[in-house]
């Protein structure tokens, strides 16, 4: 692997998504890295990212109408769902699922993956 310029930058990235807890937005990520190098740009951010992403130790949420999310993969190797507060519009992981929902797929149709993002009002905001 060859070496990353910037690897302050990429740390302080790699931490914030690894202590946040929940999904982070680019912007979101930006803005707490920034904590830890002043200098960070939001450029480095979206590069930084994508290299996460490419080596596995990142996941990107998709939340419908918004931009994605990152996860770590860690969080997103096990089946989750997400909330997406639609007044501070920060989105946060729900553990457990409904179930039974190839009951809901129409005959003769085979279901192999599902995602369900809940939107509402987080304890924050209501």
């Amino acid at each position: 692997m060859t070496e990353r310029r910037n690897t302050r930058q990429h740390d302080a990235i790699r931490a914030t998504i690894e202590t946040a807890g929940r999904p982070l937005s680019i912007d979101e990520i930006h803005g707490a890295s920034k904590a830890m190098v002043p200098t960070l740009g939001v450029r480095t951010v979206y590069r930084a990212v994508r290299r996460l992403e490419e080596s596995g130790e990142v996941a990107r949420v998709v939340v419908p109408g918004q931009t994605d999310r990152y996860e770590t993969a860690t969080a997103a190797s096990h089946h989750h769902h997400h909330f997406h507060c639609l007044v501070c519009d920060r989105v946060f992981d729900v553990d457990g699922c409904p179930g039974r929902l190839a009951a809901m797929v129409p005959e003769g149709f085979v279901l192999q993956h599902h995602e369900i993002t809940l939107s509402g009002r987080c304890d924050a905001c209501a």
